[in-house]
């Protein structure tokens, strides 16, 4: 899957909830590119602050993301995220039945 979605499957259920992470306490390998599971669907939503998120693939692209903003992350897509000063997130994983 290539293309970006800007809401989850109708059907998705939220199955795991990380954070809320900080400037301190954001996992490294958000940072890195990375990517999901090819059947798992991320929410990352701003709770505090702004933040640069960059799509790693061939689109590529990189947008600034700041609270309340959301963003849904689609599966088996290349990305990593970008500290620009204070901020609070939190990332929910969802899978279709």
């Amino acid at each position: 899957m290539t293309h970006r979605a800007d809401r989850l499957p109708a059907d998705a259920t939220c199955y795991r909830r990380i954070g809320p992470f900080d400037r301190d306490s954001l996992p490294a390998g958000l940072l890195r590119e990375h990517q999901l599971k090819e059947d798992v669907w991320g929410l990352l939503t701003m709770v505090d602050g702004s933040i640069g998120f960059t799509w790693d693939d061939a689109e590529g692209g990189t947008i600034q993301l700041a609270a309340p903003d959301s963003m849904v992350i689609p599966p088996a897509v290349l990305h990593h995220v970008e500290m620009r000063g204070p901020f609070t997130l939190t990332i929910e994983f969802h899978r279709q039945p």
